[in-house]
């Protein structure tokens, strides 16, 4: 558990520091003075949800099986034997030429459904294919990265590269050395091209790059097993990608692209809240699917406790100290006025990431088991959920209904999920201090928002936020509520001293 611990925490602090460059971003996005209209913003945001559902229809269930059956090649081949990345990548080219066909023969039915509302997509449409093709290329070296132990350095490509290139074109765009947007969204489109490529070269410097079109006996071996996984995960995958983007595909078709812009900034927000996560799953799924091979399910009982409430604590957290400043912090940058309408979709998408992190790493466990054909069911309810959901409460209640339809749709989908993992294996992600941890956590919150409750601006914020996670932090420490963050503090006091 401290390799997993470890590589959770550095993991986490990168993906905390992609976030804070996400924020910046967003501020520049989105400021009073920014060259960016709320249209604009949105379409970047619209190319980061559609070209997830290009790769998710692209990838054939390839990633799931590089990550379930990694272990197996691994344990019986020579590197250089190695050919489950050359069939996951032949595999997933194979699907994205479908992908290409498809943009092609519906073309007219997309232009039909968002040209009224949502021109601006409809001009850039074809640009989301590069956008769509990088992403899956870079996702399916990403999870060999993660098989060979390299997660930390994925998650610095992802969370921090990515944002660093969008970075540098909002501010090539804001100093006229872009002369439009036009070239802007462009290059936009091939930011996740140069991530691929830096992490291709990675590959090549570490030795780790082997491509062969020899079929090996493993996979001789496995290979209905294979056919059976990556159909099932594949359908299940496509399913439950659509479900995370429908609501932003219904606002652009219904309300238009400026307020799919301004539930991007709710959404970019609440992401922080899910940013725990990205660090666990990338972590446990190596050390869950060599356990599943072991048949160490106390192991497997551990992971999911331990994921369970160290996620809880800290999406909890997160979720409480931004809800403390949302508000101001809107004003206070001086974003256009327009965005302040994104205040309640992040209180409802919040509250959906909180319990989806505080059952832990349920998706990771059924996925890498032998029930992995669950995954398919469970996402095919959840897309069976939100998606009538989200069009029938966006048309009465307009953005807010998206946030309804997640908390919804997600509360149901992981209650199934825990219902079934507790009734194959007796495992549940809860126990008392997931009680304590609530309680503190919404104590601590009520304590910090009615002492400062007439305070406001910048300094304000800051005051709220230190006093907030004093509190909280204090409270898990001294109630020991995380079975890993005591160690690591312990660890820090131990490296104070030797200085």
């Amino acid at each position: 558990m401290s390799q997993i611990r470890k590589q959770s925490i550095i993991s986490t602090v990168f993906v905390y520091g992609g976030f804070f460059i996400g924020f910046i971003n967003t501020y520049l996005f989105t400021s009073q003075h920014s060259p960016f209209t709320p249209a604009e913003y949105g379409l970047t945001n619209i190319f980061i949800a559609v070209g997830n559902l290009m790769f998710a229809f692209a990838n054939m269930g390839m990633i799931s099986v590089a990550y379930k059956f990694y272990p197996y090649y691994n344990d019986n081949l020579p590197k250089k034997k190695n050919d489950l990345l050359t069939w996951a990548l032949v595999v997933s080219l194979i699907g994205f030429c479908f992908v290409i066909l498809a943009g092609i023969i519906f073309k007219n039915l997309v232009i039909r459904k968002f040209g009224a509302n949502s021109s601006l997509f409809i001009q850039y449409y074809l640009w989301v294919f590069p956008f769509g093709f990088s992403l899956l290329l870079y996702s399916i070296f990403e999870v060999f990265a993660w098989n060979i132990r390299k997660s930390i350095f994925t998650t610095f490509l992802r969370e921090l590269l990515f944002r660093l290139l969008t970075t540098l074109l909002i501010f090539l765009l804001s100093f006229k050395l872009i002369t439009s947007f036009d070239v802007f969204i462009k290059l936009y489109a091939f930011t996740y091209g140069v991530v691929a490529l830096v992490l291709v070269i990675y590959f090549i410097w570490k030795k780790e790059l082997y491509l062969t079109f020899t079929v090996s006996r493993v996979t001789k071996k496995f290979y209905k097993k294979i056919i059976s996984l990556a159909s099932f995960v594949y359908f299940g995958g496509v399913v439950l990608m659509i479900a995370q983007f429908i609501d932003t595909l219904v606002i652009m078709s219904v309300l238009g692209i400026a307020a799919a812009g301004i539930f991007a900034l709710g959404s970019v927000v609440a992401g922080l809240v899910q940013a725990p996560q990205r660090g666990a799953i990338a972590a446990s799924i190596p050390a869950l699917s060599k356990a599943w091979k072991d048949k160490d399910y106390k192991k497997i009982n551990l992971i999911y406790q331990r994921s369970g409430i160290n996620l809880l604590i800290a999406s909890l957290g997160i979720f409480l100290v931004v809800w403390l400043n949302y508000r101001d912090a809107v004003i206070t940058f001086g974003l256009k006025p327009a965005y302040l309408q994104s205040q309640w979709i992040f209180f409802f998408l919040g509250i959906a990431r909180v319990i989806d992190l505080g059952t832990g790493v349920n998706s990771q466990i059924i996925g890498t088991s032998v029930y992995w054909r669950f995954e398919l069911l469970s996402g095919i309810i959840l897309f069976l959920l939100i998606t009538p959901l989200s069009y029938i409460l966006v048309k009465h209640f307009g953005i807010i209904g998206a946030g309804y339809s997640n908390i919804i749709s997600f509360s149901i989908y992981n209650l199934i999920r825990i219902l079934f993992l507790h009734k194959k294996f007796k495992m549940h992600p809860f126990s008392y201090k997931t009680i304590y941890s609530i309680i503190l956590a919404l104590l601590c919150f009520f304590i910090c928002h009615y002492t400062f409750f007439n305070l406001h601006g910048f300094f304000a914020m800051l005051l709220k936020s230190i006093v907030f996670i004093a509190l909280y932090g204090g409270a898990i420490i001294y109630f020991d509520l995380s079975p890993d963050v005591l160690p690591v503090w312990y660890s820090i006091k131990k490296r104070r001293i030797r200085k």
